[in-house]
């Protein structure tokens, strides 16, 4: 009785509640997925092990899930999470490893392995159809149309407003800039060399 309202709270996150009375058994397999998840968390453990925790599930309740998940990792829960979904290991995980072929290949802080990638890339629009006008030397620039470039520099390089300087002085105006930074899954695939 005592854990009763810790019960309704991971049903409830879980997205159980309308069956608490039901029979494992009776539930369709992304509820059971659902149902292990929250066994895991009744007892409140002090390392939590997530094997694959949101595969198969959908939207909503994965952001539930991982709204939990941060609650009780701020709490002091240690989380070990393994996931093929490397935009949810980026967001969510602190330290993280690379495992290809059974093997670790590249461990440590995600912002620290994240800044060893040595790219960036800039997409501009421009306010009119100046992109043919545009030259830079020494810096790798695509036109993807009248309007609109794409730069990738290596910011250890060349600093960002030097580039956005040649690009003024060469005539042109700048409507907007997006910044794209790498990713998990560009580390990934130049750790492990799979192009």
């Amino acid at each position: 009785p005592k854990n009763e309202n810790c019960v309704e709270e991971i049903l409830e996150t879980v997205g159980l509640t309308d069956k608490a009375d039901a029979y494992p058994r009776s539930l369709s397999g992304g509820m059971r997925r659902r149902l292990m998840i929250g066994k895991a968390m009744v007892h409140r453990p002090p390392i939590l092990i997530l094997d694959e925790p949101t595969a198969g599930v959908d939207v909503a309740l994965r952001q539930s899930l991982w709204k939990e998940i941060r609650k009780l990792n701020d709490a002091g829960v240690t989380i070990i999470l393994t996931t093929h979904y490397l935009e949810e290991a980026e967001a969510m995980c602190d330290t993280l490893a690379i495992v290809n072929k059974g093997q670790v290949v590249a461990e440590g802080q995600t912002s620290e392995m994240l800044s060893k990638l040595d790219k960036k890339e800039l997409i501009i629009s421009l306010e009119n159809d100046d992109a043919d006008k545009i030259k830079l030397d020494g810096i790798d620039l695509t036109v993807m149309n009248k309007s609109l470039i794409k730069i990738s520099f290596k910011p250890s390089e060349i600093n960002e407003g030097i580039i956005i300087e040649k690009i003024y002085n060469s005539g042109a105006k700048i409507k907007t800039i997006n910044s794209k930074e790498p990713d998990l899954e560009e580390l990934f695939l130049e750790i492990t060399n799979e192009n």
